[in-house]
């Protein structure tokens, strides 16, 4: 359980990025990959602890206990509850999430936008691992994106 609201942040070589996250509430608010943090943000937090044991990839973590505070309209919502199902280690298409996510189609147009919406303004990139769509847009940056694809075995 995530305990402590604030703004944290910590540079990771691995990825040669900070990784900033919000937190209120016990639930991860947004997730950054700033230039320089926020003047406020402090480096001790146990997700950030976390994060490094698995950007050093001394860790199989797919942070599914952790706690998304989702502000976002209902089906967006579900498409990023259905991101969280994608497993480490394994990747996805767009079409296969859209299947997978309640009420939506694949053969819809409409519905496939959606999707692409989500994960472009998904708020918490890592802990909803839009990395592990293989053909969708996503929140995290395409460096990231490639370095967290190579920690987990994808291509």
């Amino acid at each position: 359980m995530i305990e402590d609201a604030g703004i944290y942040a910590r540079e990771f070589a691995p990825i040669d990025r900070h990784v900033q996250i919000g937190v209120a509430s016990s639930k991860v608010l947004r997730v950054t990959f700033p230039e320089t943090p926020d003047a406020k943000a402090t480096t001790d937090h146990p997700l950030l602890d976390r994060l490094d044991a698995y950007l050093a990839a001394r860790e199989e973590d797919g942070f599914d206990d952790v706690q998304v505070a989702l502000t976002v309209p209902t089906d967006q919502r579900r498409v990023l509850e259905s991101v969280r199902d994608v497993p480490f280690g394994k990747a996805i298409g767009i079409d296969a999430l859209t299947r997978m996510t309640s009420g939506l189609s694949h053969e819809d147009d409409g519905d496939l936008e959606t999707v692409r919406t989500a994960l472009r303004e998904n708020p918490a990139p890592i802990f909803i691992p839009d990395h592990r769509i293989s053909d969708g847009p996503g929140a995290t940056p395409p460096d990231v994106v490639e370095q967290l694809r190579a920690i987990e075995g994808l291509r």
